[in-house]
């Protein structure tokens, strides 16, 4: 059963039509993915859901009593307050509950029983048991912990932190104040791989529903059942995650060309049939034209022109030369900003043609790690060693190297001088900066503007070995879908820091997980370093017991144990197989050496014939065997 329903939607601004037919429903439980290019009204479509817009045409129908969230209601309002108690308020009316039953127990201690007094006490009670008292606390601290707020952090008051954080915090509250329907716009942004691992969890546990926009595609497909994307000023509802529907989008649009194509070749044929009749003259001809025309015009006024897609950027990377096979060396880096440690310890080589990824908890020096090897930073201590020909190309998450003084062709025409205007403005064009766009200031750009600002750079550059850090913030999913593309096409290397998960598990060949110590490295995508390294996530976000943990644990401990066994007992038993292939195979040749000295005993023939056969027989057996525990 639907708790909202959205029919027929349209949102003007002044002239300008957003959106005009947005229609979908949400039922208990559903956690929505709501999709599109930036500009297309999607946080203008939250802010009519929450009433703070009114639409211009449609209608919504809400469940009664239905209770929306959004993020931006639950902004941090008192900057004095302490972390922990800004996030505690969300909860003020069970903490006035609880002081008034504390203040209740304490005029019973003094002797006052009368029956009014003890009748408040159990229903406030029943009430604030029932409405979550006895768990709000953990709720809290739960929310704080998964969110990335230590002990240390938790006590700092909120006009010291920063602007994500602050983000951080109202996301929490929003979460904890337990909405029917959560809108969440961007609820990633700010946090980092864990804190997003977390939010993951939340959000899927959550007994409410959840309409989602996001950029992170991993993060959809981890949390939704549909998807809702807007596009052309209409929207379409599919059944799936993120990853179903852009397979279910594609058929659906292949079989509308494919459809539209069919209806166009009967139309000329019914046309060329109507052309005929004519030329003809005869009054006969003309009645049959005339009929075929009325078909034609029927099948015209009937046919369904498959939408355009929206237009995306068109563009490749490609190197001016080659490198040699070591493109990156660095032995024993360490740096310090004064007395705080960022690491040490970090080596790392990479070949030509890897794509390798750094990952981390945010600050643990990424970015910073990228600026040494740029030459941007001084390392304390540690070596970077560049190989032959290799020409670096850096893309900086915040684009500090864009002028914003500047216009789009002014940025590209004075790092790129050798150009023409027309090649400059064809180069801009194929990054969606079109006619006069090209002449507006940097300094009114979006951040996605500017980022296609700086990967035009890095490609007409013609590096051959990319340092990207962050190369998807600000960029919207089908700018990001060609960017996968044409990276997956790059023959050059690739360094990059990313929080993206499903990018890094298009592109990664590896992944380095940086700490204070150094890198490990693993041999794989995102998903298999998740297999590697992390427990499964605790399933109940706030709290669990204890004897629960400790026997889970021991499990896990015993399971490993077994596990290694296994495998040791598997890697035995390869060994011992790869030597009896090798023996047999020696016994192999040695009978065929003796079959073919032998001139005329045939018994003797006979006998090493059947013995070779047995042998080629268990060879093959062993082969399988091989095969089978390799």
């Amino acid at each position: 059963m639907s708790i909202l329903s959205v029919s027929g939607l349209s949102m003007d601004f002044a002239e300008k039509s957003l959106f005009k037919n947005i229609s979908f429903f949400v039922e208990k439980g559903d956690k929505v993915g709501l999709i599109g290019a930036n500009g297309t009204g999607k946080t203008t479509l939250f802010k009519i859901l929450t009433g703070q817009l009114e639409q211009t045409g449609g209608s919504i129908s809400r469940e009664k009593g239905l209770k929306i969230g959004y993020m931006e209601q639950f902004s941090c309002s008192h900057l004095d307050r302490t972390v922990y108690t800004e996030l505690l308020s969300i909860f003020q009316p069970l903490i006035s509950m609880e002081e008034r039953l504390n203040s209740i127990v304490e005029e019973i201690e003094n002797g006052n029983h009368s029956e009014k007094l003890l009748e408040e006490q159990m229903i406030l009670r029943e009430k604030f048991e029932n409405n979550g008292g006895l768990t709000y606390v953990s709720r809290t601290n739960a929310t704080l912990v998964g969110l990335g707020f230590g002990e240390d952090s938790r006590n700092m008051s909120v006009e010291k932190l920063s602007g994500g954080q602050r983000s951080k915090i109202a996301l929490a509250k929003l979460l904890l104040s337990n909405p029917d329907i959560l809108l969440l716009d961007e609820p990633t942004n700010h946090l980092d791989i864990s804190a997003v691992s977390w939010l993951e969890n939340f959000v899927k546990e959550y007994k409410g529903s959840a309409i989602i926009i996001s950029h992170d595609r991993y993060f959809l497909d981890k949390v939704t059942n549909k998807t809702i994307e807007i596009e052309h000023g209409k929207s379409r509802m599919y059944v799936g995650s993120y990853s179903e529907f852009i397979e279910k989008k594609q058929k659906i649009l292949e079989e509308q060309k494919a459809h539209y194509e069919q209806q166009m070749k009967e139309i000329h044929r019914i046309e060329g049939i109507v052309e005929q009749q004519r030329r003809w003259g005869v009054a006969h001809n003309f009645i049959t034209a005339a009929s075929k025309q009325k078909q034609a015009d029927r099948i015209k006024a009937e046919l369904e022109i498959p939408e355009s897609e929206i237009e995306t950027v068109n563009f490749t990377f490609s190197p001016k030369c080659e490198t040699g096979d070591d493109v990156l060396i660095c032995e024993n880096l360490e740096k310090y900003f004064g007395d705080k440690k960022i690491f040490s310890d970090v080596n790392i080589h990479i070949r030509k043609g890897e794509r390798v990824f750094i990952l981390g908890e945010n600050g643990c020096g990424k970015t910073t790690l990228l600026k040494i090897i740029n030459n941007i930073y001084t390392a304390n201590a540690g070596s970077v060693y560049l190989g032959a020909n290799v020409e670096m190309g850096y893309f900086d998450q915040v684009q500090s190297g864009l002028d914003l003084k500047k216009t789009a062709l002014e940025q590209i025409w004075d790092r790129f001088p050798y150009l023409t205007e027309t090649q400059v403005r064809t180069s801009l064009g194929r990054f969606l900066f079109k006619g006069d766009e090209v002449f507006r200031s940097i300094s009114e750009m979006s951040g996605g503007e500017r980022a296609r600002i700086a990967l035009l750079e890095l490609m007409l550059k013609g590096a051959n070995f990319l340092l990207l850090d962050e190369p998807t913030n600000h960029l919207d999913t089908s700018f990001r879908e060609n960017q996968e593309k044409t990276l997956l096409e790059y023959s050059g290397t690739m360094l990059i820091v990313s929080h993206d998960r499903y990018f890094i598990n298009k592109l990664a060949h590896r992944v380095l997980v940086l700490d204070q110590n150094g890198v490990k490295e693993y041999l794989g995508n995102y998903d298999y370093y998740i297999e590697k390294t992390s427990p499964e996530v605790n399933k109940d976000i706030f709290q669990q017991p204890k004897k629960d943990k400790e026997k889970k644990t021991q499990n896990e401990y015993f399971k490993r144990k077994e596990e290694r066994s296994q495998l040791a007992r598997a890697k035995a038993n390869l060994k011992k197989c790869e030597e009896a292939i090798e023996n047999t195979e020696a016994e192999i040749a040695k009978i065929q050496e003796e079959i073919s000295l032998i001139q005329s005993d045939y018994e003797k023939l006979v006998e090493l014939t059947q013995k070779l056969g047995e042998l080629n027989e268990h060879l093959d057996q062993l082969y399988e065997q091989w095969a089978e525990l390799n």
